[in-house]
């Protein structure tokens, strides 16, 4: 019961920030223009950077969020 009542407000953070990330990879991914997808052979542009970044972090919570969950179903699962 107790870790139940741990667990689910770490979820939830951990989804919230996987959805928050999601939504700021998608707004950098909209502001690229043209300019920066054909790109002018010197490298990355910001926008670009941000968007890997934004979306390197939701694979990051999105990973810890699947990790909580399994931890929960062990706890509340695991003894019977």
């Amino acid at each position: 019961m107790t870790m139940t009542l741990l667990l689910v407000p770490v979820i939830l953070v951990l989804m919230g920030l996987t959805v928050y990330s999601l939504m700021r990879g998608v707004g950098a991914f909209l502001k690229s223009t043209r300019q920066d997808l054909e790109g002018d052979g010197a490298g990355a542009s910001e926008m670009q950077l941000l968007q890997n970044k934004m979306m390197f972090n939701r694979i990051k919570y999105q990973g810890l969020a699947i990790g909580a969950v399994v931890i929960l179903l062990l706890f509340t699962h695991g003894g019977r």
